[in-house]
């Protein structure tokens, strides 16, 4: 009898005395908060994605490239959106003026909560946007808001965005 066939047989009979350890899974509602989305990281925009060229679900990248410190958050299935960055600041770049390198030259920062959806049975991209929450010279953020997400909320991709719309970081790495 291979060993494979052995452990299938003993093992419910070793769980029952105790010297097996069952492995099962449960949760309570107040357990979930409803979250659709964990992350704990954020890229900034960088490279192609620079400028109008290469938008990301019709949201344009920066004008400049950025980078980012860390960044954090979760986005609830009632809309609650937190996010919080530290660090987001124009790169150490020649595309970069030299003075604003390092630095956040923006006073007010919005999330933008991109969902894939279906609109009279069409695949679309909804994107809905928070309002302005102040962000330090040094690229330190948090953006705590409510949005109001499509229903299915497909995929959802989280920006870090100025308040003309234009995006510095976005969920993934």
């Amino acid at each position: 009898m291979s060993k494979f066939r052995w452990l299938l047989l003993v093992a419910p009979v070793m769980a029952l005395i105790g010297l097996v350890p069952i492995l099962v899974s449960s949760s309570s509602a107040s357990a979930d908060p409803g979250a659709i989305l964990r992350f704990d990281v954020m890229t900034p925009v960088t490279g192609p994605y620079v400028g109008t060229g290469n938008p990301i679900r019709t949201v344009p990248g920066g004008g400049f490239p950025w980078m980012i410190g860390s960044g954090e958050g979760s986005l609830s299935r009632d809309g609650r959106l937190e996010i919080h960055v530290h660090g987001l600041v124009l790169a150490d770049s020649p595309a970069v003026p030299a003075a604003l390198r390092g630095t956040n030259p923006v006073a007010d920062f919005e999330a933008i909560v991109s969902c894939q959806t279906v609109t009279g049975g069409m695949a679309i991209v909804t994107n809905v946007s928070t309002g302005q929450f102040p962000a330090s010279t040094r690229g330190n953020a948090d953006i705590r808001a409510k949005v109001n997400l499509p229903h299915p909320c497909i995929a959802p991709v989280v920006f870090v965005a100025s308040p003309t719309g234009a995006w510095f970081a976005a969920t993934g790495s």
